[in-house]
């Protein structure tokens, strides 16, 4: 089952376009959402595999502060900040699980252009009560290594 619903072959620029929209669309609603209603979603792939101690937990991982990656730092910024939780996902599909079960008022997801679009879907379309979501795009993406602006990711959390 596809998440997303944009059909024919899509360039990443097109998939640029939409989150881009997407997040100045969805800007004032994410920020009326208290910190404690909000979750964060990053994607697997920013962690650094060799030294990650991340704990598995079926689709996801739960971030230690090892200090091996990125994830530390916005895992890190997340609970001062209390917001209701940080997953690092194994894939797209537990998102979906993850809304419905937590609820969450609002959601700061973290992925390539391509996953990002598919988000906004999934929580446009087919969650009732339109979650707005803030996205971030990978500053270099691919399935392993990536990286993010760990600035604009800890700007847009305080926020």
């Amino acid at each position: 089952m596809r998440l997303c619903k944009i059909s024919g072959k899509t360039s990443q620029d097109k998939y640029k376009k939409i989150t881009e929209r997407k997040n100045m669309e969805a800007r004032e609603r994410f920020l009326a959402v208290p910190f404690k209603n909000r979750l964060v979603f990053v994607p697997h792939c920013l962690r650094n595999t060799g030294k990650c101690k991340a704990k598995e937990s079926g689709s996801y991982f739960v971030c230690l502060e090892c200090g091996s990656c990125k994830i530390g730092a916005i895992s890190k910024k997340v609970n001062e900040l209390g917001y209701k939780g940080i997953f690092i996902l194994k894939g797209g599909r537990t998102i979906e699980k993850l809304v419905e079960e937590l609820k969450p008022g609002a959601v700061l997801g973290v992925a390539c252009y391509f996953e990002g679009a598919q988000a906004f879907e999934l929580l446009e379309t087919k969650n009732k009560n339109k979650i707005p979501v803030q996205f971030i795009a990978l500053s270099r993406d691919g399935c392993s290594n990536t990286d993010v602006n760990l600035t604009e990711v800890l700007k847009t959390l305080s926020k």
